[in-house]
């Protein structure tokens, strides 16, 4: 039988001592709160259905992120971590002072709708849906950790069955005819030639700007013409190949005449205020060139879409695209393969389609 106990401060605390389970207690407000408790929970521990929810109802959803993003998301690569810290501050903001025990699906669904509804104080635009969805995947992931590994009695996860912002579109954004060449020149017209090499490699080889801008010297293999990516956003290692063109410009890249003895980076930067080097910075540089240029709706990652679409219609097999790509499933391959219709039509004609 539970003990009710009047506490100095005027509140009721519930103390159950059973048999099998852990000494547990809770405080009210009133006498009866601690009384219904006493018995719903006891009745709980009867039929063997009981979980102790006190850590879960102490545990903000503040203090559950700081532990996930210090033990969880600090052991994923750079950019996965990079992207969750951020996930994380609008999800601190609007819910942090809330226990996780505390958090219901009705709260999570409020959050999705005025965060879909909300501005960016940074770009002064809508919140995309995508980022809503990134969030919304965190804190799904925070609770299925929280869960299953810190056994913190939560009995569900809050997250699961609300319904999820559409996924935008996929890019189908290729160049144009003529984007190829001025593109090339217009980035062969910049003063630092470690830019034009970035480019023209994200377009040869498909891999990724991260992937690109974090290559070390050792990861080249200019003989075998191969590129080993020890880590990559899948969490898998690949080795890419590099075409003729592809080991000619990583080729220069490799031999840059101004390239400093304490750094091993193939694209490097300037020493920061810790005197280290870190890989050569050129997203503003790329912005400014699509800019000037009057490059329409063209991101540096279509680049990579361009180079997947060619490998494709080069009558690579998918699975030989996947490999070079990195991508686990044929479903996120066909998101990035885009085959232009007028090219299709040239090819039925071959065949002699009818």
């Amino acid at each position: 039988m539970a003990a009710i106990v009047k506490t100095p401060s005027g509140t009721y605390k519930a103390l159950i001592r059973r048999q099998g389970w852990p000494t547990t207690s809770k405080t009210f407000r009133t006498k009866r709160d601690a009384e219904d408790w006493a018995r719903r929970t006891e009745d709980e521990m009867v039929r063997g259905v009981y979980v102790q929810r006190a850590p879960a109802e102490r545990l903000t959803l503040e203090k559950a992120l700081e532990r996930y993003l210090k033990e969880v998301s600090s052991a994923k690569s750079v950019g996965s971590h990079r992207s969750e810290v951020s996930s994380a501050k609008p999800l601190i903001a609007s819910l942090g002072k809330y226990s996780l025990a505390a958090i219901s699906p009705d709260l999570v669904a409020t959050y999705r709708d005025e965060r879909l509804a909300a501005t960016s104080a940074r770009t002064k635009r809508p919140i995309s849906p995508s980022s809503v969805r990134l969030e919304l995947a965190l804190l799904s992931h925070l609770y299925t950790t929280a869960i299953r590994e810190w056994g913190l009695g939560l009995t569900y996860n809050p997250v699961m069955n609300i319904r999820k912002p559409s996924p935008p579109p996929a890019r189908n954004r290729r160049l144009l005819p003529d984007e190829e060449e001025r593109l090339i020149k217009a980035a062969e017209k910049h003063s630092n030639p470690m830019f034009a090499w970035i480019v023209k490699l994200a377009l040869y080889t498909s891999m990724r700007a991260g992937e690109i801008s974090g290559l070390r010297r050792g990861q080249v293999d200019l003989k075998r013409r191969v590129v080993h990516l020890p880590k990559t956003k899948n969490g898998e290692a690949r080795n890419v190949p590099l075409t003729k063109a592809a080991a000619e410009v990583m080729g220069q890249a490799m031999e840059n005449p101004i390239r400093p003895l304490d750094s091993d980076l193939v694209f490097f930067g300037e020493p920061g205020r810790d005197k280290k080097r870190r890989p050569y910075v050129w997203v503003k540089t790329w912005n400014e060139l699509v800019k000037r240029e009057g490059f329409v709706g063209l991101h540096f990652h279509d680049l990579r879409h361009e180079a997947i679409s060619r490998l494709v219609e080069a009558g690579l097999s998918d699975q030989k695209v996947a490999a070079i790509s990195g991508h686990k499933t044929m479903q996120m391959l066909k998101r990035y393969t885009h085959l232009r219709g007028e090219d299709l039509v040239a090819e039925l004609d071959a065949v002699g389609c009818k």
